[in-house]
């Protein structure tokens, strides 16, 4: 198992964009539904929300804190640390793929248009 590398502060380059709070698991719909996890299959194929951990100094668009809306796939693996609030797992985005911003973390009661390519896929 890995072990989460210990930091105690974090600074991005230029105008990049660091993220924690990216949801890959499960989702409830605002009517109660629940939805199985999605990822690695053809209806997960949607934007996620994650909330910004970090900010490039020449980074004008977007604050520390805020929620964005991010085009799917366009984020990296992520990497775990441990900084003084617990353990957080950070990705870095592409600003240009930004959809949305918000303020108040949004719910995600989306549901995925994609075509599933086979019965395989179905739930």
């Amino acid at each position: 198992m890995f072990n989460p590398i210990k930091i105690e502060s974090l600074r991005a380059l230029s105008d990049h964009v660091l993220v924690s709070e990216m949801n890959f698991s499960g989702r409830q719909l605002s009517s109660g539904i629940q939805l199985l996890n999605d990822d690695m299959r053809t209806a997960g194929i949607r934007p996620r929300w994650a909330q910004v951990y970090a900010i490039g100094p020449t980074q004008q668009d977007i604050s520390v804190g805020q929620w964005v809306l991010v085009t799917h796939g366009r984020w990296t693996r992520g990497v775990d640390i441990e900084d003084p609030t617990g353990k957080v797992t950070i990705r870095r985005i592409d600003p240009s793929d930004v959809l949305l911003i918000s303020d108040a973390k949004p719910t995600d009661d989306s549901i995925s248009d994609a075509i599933l390519k086979d019965k395989a896929d179905r739930w």
